[in-house]
Protein backbone atom coordinates (compact mmCIF):
# COMPACT_ATOMS: atom_id res chain seq x y z
CA UNK A 1 0.00 0.00 0.00
CA UNK A 2 2.75 2.45 0.97
CA UNK A 3 4.52 1.79 -2.35
CA UNK A 4 1.60 3.46 -4.12
CA UNK A 5 1.66 6.75 -2.17
CA UNK A 6 3.67 8.55 -4.85
CA UNK A 7 1.33 7.21 -7.52
CA UNK A 8 -1.70 8.39 -5.55
CA UNK A 9 -0.14 11.87 -5.32
CA UNK A 10 0.53 11.87 -9.05
CA UNK A 11 -3.00 10.66 -9.75
CA UNK A 12 -4.44 13.34 -7.49
CA UNK A 13 -2.50 16.02 -9.39
CA UNK A 14 -3.97 14.76 -12.66
CA UNK A 15 -7.45 14.71 -11.13
CA UNK A 16 -7.10 18.31 -9.93
CA UNK A 17 -5.76 19.51 -13.30
CA UNK A 18 -8.59 17.78 -15.18
CA UNK A 19 -11.11 19.31 -12.80
CA UNK A 20 -9.86 22.88 -13.12
CA UNK A 21 -9.49 22.72 -16.90
CA UNK A 22 -12.91 21.15 -17.40
CA UNK A 23 -14.51 23.57 -14.94
CA UNK A 24 -12.96 26.68 -16.52
CA UNK A 25 -13.66 25.65 -20.11
CA UNK A 26 -17.09 24.26 -19.27
CA UNK A 27 -18.09 27.42 -17.41
CA UNK A 28 -17.10 29.56 -20.39
CA UNK A 29 -18.97 27.25 -22.74
CA UNK A 30 -22.05 27.20 -20.54
CA UNK A 31 -22.09 30.98 -20.22
CA UNK A 32 -21.84 31.40 -23.98
CA UNK A 33 -24.67 28.92 -24.52
CA UNK A 34 -26.83 30.70 -21.94
CA UNK A 35 -26.18 34.08 -23.57
CA UNK A 36 -26.76 32.97 -27.14
CA UNK A 37 -29.66 30.83 -26.00
CA UNK A 38 -31.52 34.09 -25.37
CA UNK A 39 -30.89 35.13 -28.95
CA UNK A 40 -33.84 36.30 -31.02
CA UNK A 41 -32.65 34.01 -33.78
CA UNK A 42 -34.78 30.95 -33.24
CA UNK A 43 -32.46 28.64 -35.19
CA UNK A 44 -29.51 29.38 -32.90
CA UNK A 45 -31.60 29.04 -29.75
CA UNK A 46 -33.09 25.74 -31.00
CA UNK A 47 -29.65 24.30 -31.80
CA UNK A 48 -28.34 25.21 -28.35
CA UNK A 49 -31.38 23.72 -26.64
CA UNK A 50 -30.88 20.54 -28.64
CA UNK A 51 -27.24 20.43 -27.61
CA UNK A 52 -27.99 20.75 -23.89
CA UNK A 53 -30.87 18.27 -24.13
CA UNK A 54 -28.82 15.61 -25.91
CA UNK A 55 -25.73 15.95 -23.70
CA UNK A 56 -27.74 15.86 -20.48
CA UNK A 57 -29.56 12.77 -21.71
CA UNK A 58 -26.41 10.73 -22.40
CA UNK A 59 -24.23 9.18 -19.65
CA UNK A 60 -20.92 10.96 -19.04
CA UNK A 61 -19.01 7.69 -19.41
CA UNK A 62 -20.45 7.15 -22.88
CA UNK A 63 -19.43 10.65 -23.95
CA UNK A 64 -15.87 10.03 -22.74
CA UNK A 65 -15.70 6.76 -24.68
CA UNK A 66 -17.14 8.37 -27.80
CA UNK A 67 -14.67 11.23 -27.54
CA UNK A 68 -11.70 8.90 -27.04
CA UNK A 69 -12.47 6.19 -29.58
CA UNK A 70 -14.34 8.50 -31.95
CA UNK A 71 -11.51 11.02 -31.86
CA UNK A 72 -9.00 8.27 -32.55
CA UNK A 73 -11.01 6.98 -35.50
CA UNK A 74 -11.52 10.51 -36.88
CA UNK A 75 -7.84 11.45 -36.68
CA UNK A 76 -6.79 8.12 -38.15
CA UNK A 77 -9.18 8.60 -41.05
CA UNK A 78 -7.86 12.10 -41.80
CA UNK A 79 -4.16 11.27 -41.52
CA UNK A 80 -4.43 7.87 -43.17
CA UNK A 81 -2.73 5.94 -40.39
CA UNK A 82 -3.57 4.96 -36.85
CA UNK A 83 -3.30 7.84 -34.38
CA UNK A 84 -4.51 7.39 -30.82
CA UNK A 85 -5.96 10.49 -29.23
CA UNK A 86 -4.47 11.52 -25.91
CA UNK A 87 -6.50 10.23 -22.94
CA UNK A 88 -6.04 13.50 -21.05
CA UNK A 89 -7.27 15.60 -23.98
CA UNK A 90 -10.22 13.29 -24.61
CA UNK A 91 -11.22 13.33 -20.94
CA UNK A 92 -10.98 17.09 -20.54
CA UNK A 93 -12.90 17.68 -23.78
CA UNK A 94 -15.65 15.25 -22.83
CA UNK A 95 -16.06 16.64 -19.32
CA UNK A 96 -16.02 20.18 -20.70
CA UNK A 97 -18.86 19.32 -23.07
CA UNK A 98 -20.89 17.72 -20.29
CA UNK A 99 -20.15 20.43 -17.73
CA UNK A 100 -20.96 23.16 -20.24
CA UNK A 101 -24.39 21.69 -20.97
CA UNK A 102 -25.38 21.51 -17.31
CA UNK A 103 -23.84 24.90 -16.51
CA UNK A 104 -25.79 26.46 -19.39
CA UNK A 105 -29.08 25.41 -17.83
CA UNK A 106 -28.01 26.76 -14.44
CA UNK A 107 -27.01 30.09 -15.95
CA UNK A 108 -30.17 30.24 -18.06
CA UNK A 109 -32.33 29.81 -14.97
CA UNK A 110 -30.34 32.46 -13.10
CA UNK A 111 -30.64 34.89 -16.02
CA UNK A 112 -34.39 34.35 -16.21
CA UNK A 113 -34.61 35.11 -12.47
CA UNK A 114 -33.36 38.66 -13.07
CA UNK A 115 -36.13 41.22 -13.37
CA UNK A 116 -36.71 42.21 -17.02
CA UNK A 117 -36.72 45.85 -15.95
CA UNK A 118 -32.98 45.68 -15.30
CA UNK A 119 -32.25 44.99 -18.96
CA UNK A 120 -34.86 47.45 -20.14
CA UNK A 121 -33.38 50.21 -17.99
CA UNK A 122 -29.89 49.48 -19.34
CA UNK A 123 -31.19 49.59 -22.91
CA UNK A 124 -32.96 52.89 -22.17
CA UNK A 125 -29.61 54.32 -21.05
CA UNK A 126 -28.15 53.38 -24.41
CA UNK A 127 -25.69 50.76 -23.13
CA UNK A 128 -24.38 48.39 -25.80
CA UNK A 129 -25.32 44.71 -25.55
CA UNK A 130 -21.93 43.57 -24.23
CA UNK A 131 -22.01 46.13 -21.42
CA UNK A 132 -25.53 45.08 -20.47
CA UNK A 133 -24.34 41.51 -20.01
CA UNK A 134 -21.03 42.37 -18.39
CA UNK A 135 -22.20 45.11 -16.01
CA UNK A 136 -25.88 44.35 -15.37
CA UNK A 137 -26.91 40.77 -16.00
CA UNK A 138 -23.88 38.63 -15.11
CA UNK A 139 -23.16 40.32 -11.72
CA UNK A 140 -26.78 39.74 -10.67
CA UNK A 141 -26.79 36.24 -12.10
CA UNK A 142 -23.81 34.99 -10.08
CA UNK A 143 -25.42 34.92 -6.56
CA UNK A 144 -28.48 33.16 -7.95
CA UNK A 145 -26.45 30.53 -9.82
CA UNK A 146 -23.84 29.84 -7.13
CA UNK A 147 -25.63 27.10 -5.08
CA UNK A 148 -26.49 24.98 -8.11
CA UNK A 149 -23.09 25.68 -9.69
CA UNK A 150 -21.40 24.49 -6.49
CA UNK A 151 -23.26 21.17 -6.69
CA UNK A 152 -22.26 20.87 -10.33
CA UNK A 153 -18.58 21.39 -9.49
CA UNK A 154 -18.75 18.75 -6.77
CA UNK A 155 -20.25 16.35 -9.31
CA UNK A 156 -17.42 17.22 -11.69
CA UNK A 157 -14.82 16.26 -9.08
CA UNK A 158 -16.41 12.82 -8.86
CA UNK A 159 -16.91 12.53 -12.61
CA UNK A 160 -13.16 12.87 -13.18
CA UNK A 161 -12.89 9.28 -11.98
CA UNK A 162 -14.59 8.17 -15.20
CA UNK A 163 -11.54 9.14 -17.27
CA UNK A 164 -9.66 6.20 -15.79
CA UNK A 165 -11.46 3.91 -18.26
CA UNK A 166 -9.42 5.38 -21.15
CA UNK A 167 -6.11 4.92 -19.34
CA UNK A 168 -5.46 8.28 -17.68
CA UNK A 169 -3.51 7.88 -14.45
CA UNK A 170 -5.83 9.54 -11.97
CA UNK A 171 -6.83 8.62 -8.42
CA UNK A 172 -9.30 5.97 -9.54
CA UNK A 173 -6.83 4.40 -11.97
CA UNK A 174 -4.15 4.13 -9.30
CA UNK A 175 -6.64 2.55 -6.89
CA UNK A 176 -7.75 0.06 -9.55
CA UNK A 177 -4.21 -0.94 -10.50
CA UNK A 178 -3.08 -1.14 -6.87
CA UNK A 179 -6.09 -3.20 -5.84
CA UNK A 180 -5.41 -5.66 -8.64
CA UNK A 181 -1.67 -5.96 -8.19
CA UNK A 182 -1.71 -6.20 -4.39
CA UNK A 183 -4.96 -8.18 -4.25
CA UNK A 184 -6.21 -5.86 -1.53
CA UNK A 185 -9.09 -3.86 -2.99
CA UNK A 186 -10.50 -2.52 0.28
CA UNK A 187 -7.55 -0.33 1.44
CA UNK A 188 -6.94 1.06 -2.06
CA UNK A 189 -10.56 1.95 -2.68
CA UNK A 190 -10.88 3.40 0.81
CA UNK A 191 -7.81 5.56 0.09
CA UNK A 192 -9.39 6.72 -3.17
CA UNK A 193 -12.63 7.49 -1.32
CA UNK A 194 -10.72 9.58 1.24
CA UNK A 195 -9.00 11.57 -1.53
CA UNK A 196 -12.26 12.29 -3.35
CA UNK A 197 -13.95 13.22 -0.09
CA UNK A 198 -11.10 15.64 0.67
CA UNK A 199 -11.37 17.24 -2.79
CA UNK A 200 -15.15 17.60 -2.66
CA UNK A 201 -14.94 19.03 0.87
CA UNK A 202 -12.40 21.62 -0.26
CA UNK A 203 -14.64 22.49 -3.20
CA UNK A 204 -17.65 22.87 -0.92
CA UNK A 205 -15.70 25.04 1.54
CA UNK A 206 -14.44 27.28 -1.27
CA UNK A 207 -17.96 27.86 -2.56
CA UNK A 208 -19.24 28.55 0.96
CA UNK A 209 -16.69 31.34 1.22
CA UNK A 210 -17.62 32.66 -2.22
CA UNK A 211 -21.34 32.57 -1.38
CA UNK A 212 -20.66 34.45 1.85
CA UNK A 213 -18.73 37.07 -0.09
CA UNK A 214 -21.57 37.59 -2.54
CA UNK A 215 -24.28 37.50 0.11
CA UNK A 216 -22.83 40.36 2.22
CA UNK A 217 -24.21 43.22 0.09
CA UNK A 218 -27.63 41.62 0.00
CA UNK A 219 -27.78 41.12 3.77
CA UNK A 220 -26.71 44.69 4.32
CA UNK A 221 -29.34 45.91 1.90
Amino acid sequence: MYDFIDQFIYGMKNTIVVFFLSCALGTSLGLLIAIFGNSRRKAIAACLRTYTGVIRGVPELLIILLMYFGGTAFLSMIVGRYIEINAFAAGVTALTIVFGAYAAEIFRGAINAIAPGQREAAMALGLPRWQIWLLIIIPQMIPVALPAFCNLCISLVKDTSLISVVGLTDVMRVAYVGAGSMRAPLPFYLAASAIYLMLTSLCLLSFKLIERRYSIPFWKG
